[in-house]
């Protein structure tokens, strides 16, 4: 019997302003999978998946992004130091790198809308 197919972790992100965003994450690195308002499917290293929802009209959402999370993902070839480039050049603010006891090393790269992405490779 064959395996059912499965679909793998993601995330979903509330967005102000989807233009905007999608230039951010593309800029990153994120590649387009699919798109249709209000959902747009984003893709990191061929392997993580990013929902992008556009904010329904006239929602406000007020105060800090994900207090308390970080959106993950390994750096991939590149490595956190590409990426932090990449997100500089945006004019996104960028903490680290650091080496954690867990034997990576992250950044920490806020996206226009406030969320905390967190880039690893290993240390």
């Amino acid at each position: 019997m064959d395996k059912p197919q499965t679909m793998r972790s993601f995330v979903k992100l509330l967005v102000t302003d989807t233009p905007a965003s999608v230039r951010f994450y593309e800029g990153l690195g994120f590649e387009r999978i699919a798109s249709g308002p209000p959902i747009l499917r984003l893709q990191w290293g061929g392997e993580s998946d990013m929902y992008l929802i556009s904010s329904p009209a006239g929602l406000k959402l007020e105060g800090r992004k994900g207090l308390g999370v970080l959106v993950g993902f390994r750096a991939g070839e590149a490595g956190v130091d590409a990426v932090a480039q990449k997100a500089l050049a945006l004019g996104a603010p960028v903490e680290g790198p650091t080496v954690q006891p867990w034997y990576t090393r992250e950044i920490i790269v806020t996206d226009p809308d406030g969320y905390r992405l967190n880039f690893i490779e290993p240390s």
